[in-house]
């Protein structure tokens, strides 16, 4: 097959390219990664089903590739010809066939693309993107921050330092492949960029070709349909195997990436670590509007499973840091706590794979995250407990409970190691564990709950009725809201075990009462969907009290409808202008729009001139009350599905 023509071989795609010669630049090679993938599959396809189905792929192939160059419709019609003429078999392994061909073609273009950056970062060539600011090099884009927009470098300092985005997972069926498949075309990927290096040997070559072909042949065995619908927990730990493979470790290389630009442009100092330009919200069992699916336990079962993956992420780099930091000299400070730890600490652990024994006094760095990896296992090891068996042996105190408890004997050897003139190793690996604690925190990602307004809405009628006061349902806003704030502002509980209770009302209080029992910092925004006016944010921060809720979750409206977005501003005028309201927010409020339902709403257009609208007209709204208003653009469809940023 090596003396195939590459331009054949090609995906059309990037056999278009070779129609505007003087538009491809020199470092273009998806024509040669797409050839060689092909090639490799054409193999495996002959091996696997004969000759002659290869032979008919190739022919459908090309018989594609001449049709999409000159739309000839004889071209057309023999394509036809040839697949009616399939039995059902063969049509079968046919199209699975395209369909592999297809995702080999994406997984060329995704080399290609970072081949081409790579080689631009080299150059600094970035004269060919100005217009677009996502594939601009990070210093670059602060450059023209300082250059255009007349800003000092110590003004784009401050405002990264006071900054934050949030990026939100959420599970989709428009995300339909499945994890086995995504991870194969990772090192499809990997095997295709290594190939291509430059210093590669002959052994390495052979090796790696082998390997691609496996993955290739792996992918094609392997069932691209999922056969049973996943749980949420499933959904929870696909999405959580991102930040097993790559936002784990990327988030402290590109911090450090803007610590160089930073410096680049003047700015002798690091972006604090405490201070993340970065967190992680998600979805994924939480999301409970229209999904029967997402109850309460699952809820539960996703905060421990994220709880345990992080404690387990921490623990497996933990000794890494223990090698690292083998210096003796230190503060008083840390050598006070050193002590304390070490005459306190007889035992030597044997499930350990390194320092199992118990440390010298003489190595204090080690004494100390010594006793942060029997917390970090401890907290893995309960995790998993409750998960499983719904209770555990080991006490909480035996843990860590809360983020700060963490960060403090990380930041105790930070100081020591500054104080005594190490700054240098101080910000090392030490600095990027600093930076994923403040990223990450003990659950990776904080859960968003999201429920439907007319869910808490059920729940109020039938206290009310309990009470024996009338129909919460049938009142207008303003009654509902006086007897809201009234109990907000009262003390005696709002109902007691005697409360009758529906199946429904049970899942939306037992969601309260979730959480309340779990750590505060799993959890993130309680977003009601359908909001319309202030009760409904009011009714959640109700249900928030009578259930116990220790560290009241930040209450989010959604405004979705066409209708709901020309209301917004106004229902955020009477939220405000609630004195109970305003003390309770300390002047920040978020507020999400919905992009998918206003687009079926009213269409993709008028759809976004609304969104535009009520954006400007909510964001006057906040100035006017002195509010920070925090947007939470909630990207839905197919063509922006995931985009759920700050």
């Amino acid at each position: 097959m090596a003396n195939r023509n590459l331009e054949k071989l090609a995906s059309i795609d990037a056999q278009l390219r070779l129609l505007v010669p003087g538009k491809v630049s020199e470092d273009d090679k998806l024509i040669e990664y797409d050839a060689l993938l092909l090639d490799r599959f054409l193999d495996i396809l002959q091996d696997l089903h004969g000759e002659d189905l290869k032979e008919t792929v190739q022919e459908c192939y090309e018989l594609s590739a001449e049709y999409e160059g000159n739309h000839d419709p004889k071209k057309l019609e023999e394509l036809g010809s040839v697949l009616t003429s399939l039995d059902p078999g063969d049509s079968i392994v046919i199209a699975k066939s395209f369909s592999h061909m297809l995702n080999l073609a994406n997984l060329a273009e995704a080399v290609q693309i970072a081949y081409r950056r790579r080689n631009k970062l080299k150059k600094g060539d970035f004269a060919d993107e100005n217009s677009a600011t996502t594939e601009s090099d990070l210093e670059e884009t602060l450059k023209r921050l300082v250059g255009q927009l007349n800003k000092s470098p110590q003004e784009v300092f401050d405002a990264l330092k006071n900054q934050t985005v949030d990026l939100v997972f959420t599970a989709h069926p428009t995300q339909s492949v499945r994890r086995s498949l995504l991870q194969k075309h990772g090192r499809i990927r990997n095997c295709l960029a290594q190939l291509y290096a430059k210093d590669i040997t002959p052994d390495d070559k052979q090796e790696l070709d082998e390997a691609l072909q496996r993955e290739i042949q792996a992918a094609f065995r392997t069932d691209e349909i999922r056969r049973t619908p996943p749980t949420p927990q499933d959904e929870m730990r696909a999405g959580m195997s991102y930040f097993h493979e790559t936002i784990w470790k990327g988030i402290p290389k590109f911090l450090r990436r803007v610590d160089t630009a930073l410096k680049n442009l003047g700015i002798n100092e690091r972006v604090p670590y405490n201070a993340p330009l970065i967190q992680f919200s998600s979805w994924m069992g939480g999301d409970r509007d229209g999904n029967p699916r997402v109850t309460p336990e699952v809820t539960r079962d996703v905060c421990l499973l994220a709880r345990m993956m992080a404690a387990n992420l921490y623990y497996s780099q933990i000794e890494d840091l223990m090698f690292e930091l083998s210096m003796w000299r230190c503060n008083d400070e840390l050598q006070v706590r050193a002590d304390e730890l070490h005459r306190s600490s007889k035992k030597d652990a044997k499930h350990y794979i390194e320092f199992w024994k118990q440390v010298p006094p003489s190595e204090p760095y080690r004494v100390i995250l010594g006793e942060v990896r029997d917390r970090l296992y401890q907290t893995r090891e309960r995790s998993r407990h409750l998960l499983a068996n719904g209770y555990s042996d080991i006490p909480e105190d035996a843990t860590f409970a809360n983020v700060e408890q963490f960060l403090e004997p990380l930041e105790l050897c930070y100081r020591s190691l500054c104080a005594c003139g190490d700054q240098a190793i101080a910000d090392g690996s030490l600095l990027d564990f600093l930076r994923q604690v403040s990223t990450f925190g003990l659950s990776l990602v904080r859960l968003d709950i999201r429920q439907e307004s007319d869910r808490h809405t059920d729940v109020m009628d039938a206290i009310t009725k309990h009470l024996g006061i009338g129909s919460y349902r049938d009142w207008s806003e303003e009654r509902r809201q006086e007897w809201l704030l009234s109990e907000l502002s009262g003390k005696r509980p709002l109902f007691g075990p005697d409360l009758p209770k529906t199946e429904e009302l049970c899942d939306v209080l037992d969601t309260f009462h979730v959480i309340a029992e779990l750590p505060s910092d799993n959890f993130g925004a309680y977003i009601i969907s359908m909001a319309t006016a202030p009760s409904d944010v009011l009714a959640v921060e109700l249900l928030q009290r009578e259930c116990h809720v220790k560290q009241p979750l930040r209450v989010v409206p959604l405004f979705e409808k066409l209708a709901d977005l020309e209301a917004a501003p106004a229902a955020l005028v009477r939220l405000f202008s609630i004195d109970w309201y305003r003390n309770r927010i300390n002047g920040k409020q978020e507020v999400m729009i919905g992009y998918s339902d206003s687009g079926k709403d009213a269409g993709r257009f008028s759809a976004a001139w609304q969104l535009y609208k009520a954006q400007e007209e909510l964001i006057k709204v906040a100035k006017q009350y002195g509010v920070k208003l925090t947007m939470f653009h909630g990207r839905g469809g197919t063509v922006g599905r995931g985009a759920l940023v700050f």
